[in-house]
């Protein structure tokens, strides 16, 4: 046994998971799991740089990891930077606040690597479950990208593209610095606009069109915030239940109707929600309607939700 500690440092989140990892048996034992929205990619679709508030709020979170860690006594430890931090000009000043307080230095990794990491993490315990049988079409909604994966034993084809929650919120929901609250029909139609092109961009390396349909036998897994809230709502749950979420699985149907909802709400309203995280009331409208649109392109009738992502794929990679 391995004690690892893994970090995700996102667009809109920073999540560490400390846990023993046997690769002889394929058992990860989680001893923490956290999150926190710091939302590091305020601002850089349009600025191309790291706030000075945005890097400030994610090193708080760092010191508070790095205070988990050392109580757990995690021998090694994994810090995976994605999209914000891949995209910013600054993104040294990131990387040398990460080493000063963690003492190792963050991957700003490719969407290829992203991609590989979230469907090991997502698929991992699901091969060999008749349940949810292979092969597997894995999509992880961040908030500054969205990783699409297919395969089975191993990854056959990934693609990573510039759509997340908190990208599309900012360039198609945002007027004057506030947030169209709900947005237009003009705003919406923007909005799928970008979706759909991104997904015919996607669909170059991994095969989406009605691929999960029925008689096609693929598995759509849906990974990351975004999804996990839609499938809280879905399920009625009166608060945040990890156990009830992993492995659920959400209708279209459902998504459609959540969507339509959460995109006809007043900020107010979302925050109402027993499931939803302060962090993603403005945001989650984007996610549902990336999620739906998947859900349509690729004639998936269900999403199986996990919990299990790249985080776990990041311990895993170092177990």
């Amino acid at each position: 046994m391995t004690r690892v500690a893994a970090v995700d440092c996102g667009t809109n989140s920073i999540r560490l998971l400390v846990a023993d990892a046997d690769p002889a048996t394929g058992e990860l034992s989680e001893l923490d799991r956290r999150m926190k929205i710091v939302r590091l990619g305020q601002g850089v679709d349009r600025t191309g740089r790291l706030a000075p508030e945005a890097l400030e709020r994610t090193f708080a979170a760092c010191r508070e990891y790095a205070e988990v860690i050392r109580e757990l006594g995690a021998e090694r430890i994994r810090f995976v930077a994605t999209s914000a931090s891949r995209d910013a000009e600054n993104r040294e000043e990131f990387v040398r606040g990460v080493v000063e307080i963690l003492g190792v230095e963050p991957e700003v990794i490719t969407g290829d690597q992203e991609a590989e990491f979230s469907f090991t993490g997502a698929t991992k315990e699901l091969m060999g479950h008749d349940h949810v049988a292979g092969p597997y079409l894995v999509v992880d909604i961040g908030g500054g990208s969205t990783e699409f994966v297919e395969g089975g034993e191993g990854v056959r084809a990934a693609r990573s593209v510039d759509i997340g929650c908190v990208r599309l919120t900012e360039r198609h929901l945002v007027i004057d610095g506030r947030i169209t609250d709900p947005p237009t029909e003009d705003q919406l139609a923007a909005m799928k606009r970008d979706v759909e092109a991104a997904l015919d961009l996607a669909e170059r390396t991994v095969p989406l069109t009605r691929a999960c349909r029925p008689a096609d036998g693929h598995a759509l897994v849906g990974l990351a915030g975004s999804v996990t809230t839609v499938a809280g709502i879905a399920l009625g749950l009166q608060e945040y239940d990890s156990s009830a979420i992993h492995h659920s699985r959400i209708t279209v149907d459902q998504v459609r109707e959540i969507t339509a909802k959460l995109l006809g709400s007043t900020h107010a309203e979302r925050a109402e929600i027993p499931v939803m995280h302060p962090g993603r009331v403005d945001v989650i409208g984007a996610g549902a309607v990336i999620l739906l649109s998947i859900m349509e392109r690729t004639g998936a009738e269900e999403v199986v939700v996990s919990e299990h992502d790249i985080l776990d794929g990041i311990a895993w990679s170092i177990a």
